[in-house]
């Protein structure tokens, strides 16, 4: 018990500071993407988002599986995923999934002409660090997770500009982030935000 609380204290600045960086990333985010005109909703942030705003993974592979002809259990994979990838990178679900829509449409196999993989089309020869403790790019745990922790440093080295950090993610693609913020606003929709 005590080695645990130790450990828990241990800890905490650490966790703070994560803590603290994901609310200042989420409010540049907000403010900046508002005044760019590619703010993906002032009613919701990328931080502490209210639940009711918030798909759940059963919602998301619905949404999914329907509109994309995707099976249920590898909807519902999907689902989890972004919701994980979205906690821990203090980023909109709703944002990731509008970019895997954009980027390979669900399709958990696909591969660009450059080489960029999985749903969100993870180019391993450009994160090599990332990818060499993967095995499998298809696996929608292991993408989303890699693909989001890669937005989420576009955006910190954007200093919350969410049209330089997709223009950056997407490889420098023109009207890509507008495609993405449309997607956005689809999904929306779909889920009755």
């Amino acid at each position: 018990m005590i080695a645990n609380l130790n450990e828990d204290l241990t800890d905490w600045p650490r966790a703070i500071a994560h803590r603290l960086r994901g609310m200042v990333v989420a409010a540049a985010i907000v403010v900046l993407g508002s005044l760019a005109g590619l703010s993906y909703g002032a009613t919701s942030t990328t931080f502490d988002t209210p639940r009711e705003s918030t798909p759940t993974a059963e919602e998301i592979a619905t949404v999914v599986s329907a509109r994309f002809h995707i099976g249920l259990p590898d909807a519902l994979d999907i689902g989890h995923a972004v919701l994980n990838a979205a906690g821990r990178y203090t980023l909109s679900p709703l944002l990731l999934l509008a970019v895997i829509a954009v980027e390979s449409s669900f399709d958990r196999f696909a591969v660009s002409v450059v080489g960029a993989k999985g749903l969100m089309q993870v180019l391993p020869s450009q994160h090599r660090d990332r990818v060499l403790r993967t095995s499998d790019l298809t696996d929608a745990g292991t993408n989303i997770r890699i693909g989001s922790e890669i937005l989420h440093n576009y955006i910190t080295a954007s200093d919350g500009n969410l049209e330089n950090a997709l223009y950056r993610y997407s490889g420098g693609a023109k009207g890509y982030a507008r495609r993405v913020v449309d997607r956005m606003s689809m999904m929306k929709g779909e889920f009755g935000l």
